[in-house]
Formats: structure tokens, sequence, C-alpha cells
């Protein structure tokens, strides 16, 4: 190890609405100073800033250019606000929402540059839903044929990942296809930017791109649009390796390259400083919470919640999102599961189901909606307000894994009040993670330690429902940064620090372990209500109702 008390690692975490950049000590991960940026296009989800062009529902696009400004405000501001020199740092490390994904030049140009009133032509984001019809078509196609690969994604891809955004593109908008030389997750396009050298990490290709020793065959592509083959090129960096289909992956922890010139001046740091590979937001926060052996069952829980599983054990979870040799630590299977609405739920309700009145009472306590309605729900005894609710606002990511099915809520009567509603909500989110859970130790894989992460742990409440629903301890990251911090670990890896993550992950990172232990009253009574929540989500998983209701909203919007 090469562990000097004077140097500094950057985590920069580019989240859904801005980016965070952090500044980390390497000897310990003391977090010694800190900055956001917030996205001046947010997500773009009902105009198109170029034209003004109205997009159809379900879209949601970003513009790479607030990327860039977070390199520009963020990084320098973190590193004043830390007080130390900036040659004192020896390495950055990035994460990136996922799938967040899109078509550039050879040069790494963004088309939407090019052709900014294309609405292809901007970089869709993870919560991007409206290619789920091309995601049916590759999962039925994909079970017809056997496809390998299928099972080590429970059965069905997510209308979330590469292909299925990119046939969206090839069906819609065949010119912007032709004209993208790459599709590349905004996690590599931004290391490229960082360093000038392009580069695939294994987490994203693994999980969001198919690759499984290789990517869907040519034959199989074609099978689905004569021209889909051209994908897997505008996929390949370049690096040729046979053993991987002609695309070699980058390791996670890995040098990716060292800091251009451009960047430098961005940043404030120093040119050739070490740029680690890029990552999922999810999976590298397992690293700041030191979640990195076999069993510890990471949920970062935010507007969405990722699971992320270490484990020495490949097996066929249903409705998995991926299971990666490597894809969290190098040596272990990594598997993710996730929920696609968590905390955009309890904020949707907040905003639009909150009577007048209790928006007054909730000022005059000096409270927020969310705070007011948290403390009102908690003063309920469990199954007081009679109802249970499905957590699919966003869709059904996991076990599911269906983006037009929609929110469900049983049980209102003209007694219902809306923190009834706001708990049953917090519950279903609680019973959505439990189902997960549940569905991986059935398949034979364990998990052993529950650990929580992500802005939703602010909510005490939240958590011990969270303990009592699971009917397990939860453990919570020692961090409010988690994907910042674990960007940083990282960091120090490709720096020459440590010698693996895991190591470093020991010595940067922190938990806190059984902080919310399950109340067995309270956990019993919940059994209760989960069983109900089960045989709801069966009633309504097939997606006969919803996706009539969808289609007939669709419609009526057109």
């Amino acid at each position: 190890m090469n562990v000097n008390a004077n140097s500094y690692v950057i985590g920069v975490d580019f989240g859904t609405l801005s980016g965070r950049a952090v500044v980390v000590r390497v000897a310990d991960g003391a977090e010694l100073g800190s900055a956001v940026h917030v996205y001046e296009h947010g997500v773009i989800e009902d105009t198109l800033p170029a034209s003004g062009e109205r997009l159809a529902p379900d879209w949601a696009l970003q513009s790479p250019r607030d990327w860039i400004e977070v390199l520009r405000t963020a990084v320098p501001a973190a590193v004043a606000a830390a007080g130390i020199a900036p040659e004192h740092v020896i390495g950055l490390g990035t994460d990136f929402t996922a799938c967040t994904v899109l078509p550039a030049t050879a040069d790494g140009v963004p088309l939407c540059e090019e052709l900014p009133t294309r609405p292809h032509a901007w970089p869709k984001l993870w919560k991007h839903h409206a290619a789920q019809p091309y995601a049916d078509r590759i999962n039925t196609l994909a079970a017809d044929l056997g496809e390998p690969w299928l099972p080590r994604y429970g059965g069905k891809i997510s209308s979330e990942w590469q292909f299925a955004k990119a046939l969206q593109v090839l069906e819609e908008d065949p010119e912007v296809f032709g004209r993208a030389e790459r599709w590349i997750e905004a996690a590599d396009w931004i290391v490229w930017r960082l360093t000038g050298v392009e580069s695939r990490n294994v987490c994203t290709a693994g999980y969001k791109g198919i690759f499984q020793d290789s990517y869907p065959s040519a034959e199989f592509l074609a099978k689905l649009h004569p021209r889909f083959p051209e994908l897997l090129g505008k996929l390949a960096t370049g690096q040729v390796g046979p053993e991987t289909g002609g695309v070699r992956l980058a390791p996670l922890g890995g040098l990716a390259g060292r800091l251009s010139a451009e960047a430098a001046a961005w940043t404030g740091l120093p040119q050739g400083t070490a740029v680690a590979v890029g990552n999922v937001d999810a999976h590298v926060t397992a690293a700041a919470a030191d979640a990195v052996r076999p069993g510890q069952m990471m949920a970062i829980m935010g507007t969405s919640t990722c699971h992320v599983l270490p484990s020495d054990r490949l097996a066929e979870v249903p409705g998995m999102c991926g299971v990666v040799r490597d894809g969290i630590v190098p040596g272990l299977w990594g598997y993710e599961a996730g929920q696609s609405g968590v905390g955009d739920i309890f904020a949707w309700f907040a905003d639009t189901g909150l009577p007048a009145a209790h928006a007054r009472e909730a000022e005059a306590l000096g409270r927020t909606p969310h705070e007011h309605l948290t403390e009102l729900a908690a003063a309920q005894r469990v199954g007081e307000h009679g109802l249970v609710a499905l957590d699919w606002h966003s869709g059904n990511r996991s076990i599911l894994v269906d983006h037009h099915l929609s929110g469900v809520l049983i049980g209102q009567t003209l007694a219902t009040r809306p923190e009834d509603v706001y708990r049953a909500l917090i519950e279903a989110t609680a019973f959505g993670a439990r189902l997960i859970v549940e569905t991986f130790e059935h398949a034979g894989v364990p998990v052993t330690e529950f650990v929580a992460a992500g802005g939703l742990l602010q909510n005490r409440f939240l958590m011990q429902v969270y303990a009592d629903v699971l009917r397990r301890p939860v453990s919570v990251i020692g961090s409010g940064q988690g994907p910042a911090l674990g960007s940083a670990i990282h960091a120090a890896v490709a720096a020459g620090a440590y010698p693996g993550i895991q190591e470093a992950a020991a010595a940067m990172g922190r938990r806190h372990e059984q902080a919310y232990v399950p109340d067995p009253g309270r956990a019993d009574a919940y059994d209760r209500l989960y069983a109900v929540y089960r045989d709801l989500h069966d009633a309504f998983g097939d997606g006969r109702l919803l996706h009539e209701l969808r289609a007939i909203r669709n419609g009526a919007a057109a």
C-alpha cells in the first residue's frame, strides 16, 4: 500500500438532478469538503430545450452540458471547502445513474450538440421508460429462441437498458441511429471526457448492456431489425479482445487514464491525476459502506432504490436486474435488483395529495409536508389505516420487470386521511423490498445483512418500518454521500494507494451495524399486511388492467 497522510481523492456523483463532488482523505476516508451543482436543465421530460417540442409520455432526457458544469464548478468548490492544495489530490473517481446512455460521434461529441432539435439525439436518462414496447420485443424473441443470456437477467431485460433504448432510436429516428458512431453510457462518456481515453466498464456493460462474456449476437439482433446489428460496432472501443467477443472491458477500481489538460483546466486539478474506471452510483456505494463481502445486500434508497449484493454463488434469480462476474467487486458475482420508484412516490403524494388544511397545519408547526405526514403516520398502529398499496407508480423493476405497470391503492373509505395513504405508500415500498430479499433467498442466494444508504435514511420512521417489515436488522451507511465516497474509494485504488476495492473499503468505508432492529409485535402485524400485498401483487402483476389504463391515457394525451 502507498497511503500518505497528505493524500486525497475526489469522488464525483452524477445524480438525477445534480452532481456532487466530495474530497476524501485516503488514509481513513474522512470527508473534508463537498460541493453540489444543480443541473440547469434537470430532467428533460416535458419539452425539448432547443425547440420547445413536447415530449411523449414516459420520456426522460438530460443535457451533457450539465454534467460538464459539475466538473467546472463542484470539483473546485469542494477542493476549496476542504482547504487542501490541489496537487495533493492523487485520484478522481466518478459514478453515474444507469442506464443513462447517449449517442455520440467517434470523437465523443454528443449528437444532441449536432442535432439539438431531434429528441432521440439527447441522452436518455435511467428513468426514460418509453422504450417498454421495444424491451417487450427483445424479451419475447430471446425467450422464444432460448437465448443463453436471458436467465442472467431474471428472464427479462428492462426498458431502462441500452438495447431497448437503442432499438427505440433505430425504429423512431433511424437517421440519428445511423449518425451515432458510439452508443455509450454516461458513466463511460464522462471518463472519456476527463481522460481522452474511451473505455467501457464491466459494471454498466454487464448490467445495462446485456454483456455476458459477449454481447447478444448479430444474428439475434437482426431478427429484431435488419440494421440492429450495427449497434455492436457502436458499443466497441477499438480495444479488441477475442475473449470478450471483440470488446475489452475495464475492471472496477482500475486506472482508466489520467486527467487531460482540458479536464485539468475544468477541475483545477493537476494534469495527469489518476482517473478511475467509471461505475454506477448504486454499485459503487457498496464500497462506501464497506459492504463488499458475500451476503451483504446494499439498498441505495432515494428517488428509486437499487439493491446490490456480492455473492460467491451463481444462481438464476427471477426478476433480478442481472448477475455479473466482477460487477461490484472483482472475484465475486454481483447481483442487482431494484424498485423503480420509492422517494419519487412519497414526493408525488406530498406535492399532490396534501389538502390545504394539512399544509397550513404543517407550516404552523414549522414542518415540511414530508415531516408533517411522517409525524402523523408514525402515531398510528400497524394496520390502523386499513390500506395496502402497490409501489408501482414508476413501474416495477424487480421482480416483474414491467415499467408500464402503475400504482394501486385499496381499502380507502370516507374516513381515509392523507397520513393514512402516506404511511401505506411507505409500507408498500418496504413490502417490495421484502419481496426482493425473499426472492433472492428462495433462489439460493443468501442475504446475511441488509445495509441501507441514500437520502431516505433521514426519515427514521421509514427506516424502522423497513426493519419491522423485513423482520431483520437494518444497518446504515456511515456517510450521507455514499456514491461520491464510493467513487473516491475507487479512485484511491486506481491511484495505487490500496491493492483492491475490499482493502480500500475496509480502511475508508463505514457503516453502523443493526441501526434499526425489528419490533416483534409490529413485525407480526406486518406479516398480515404483507400477505395482502402479495395477493394484490399477483392479481395485478400480469398487467392486463394496468396496461389498458396506460393505453387509454396515452391515447387521450396524443
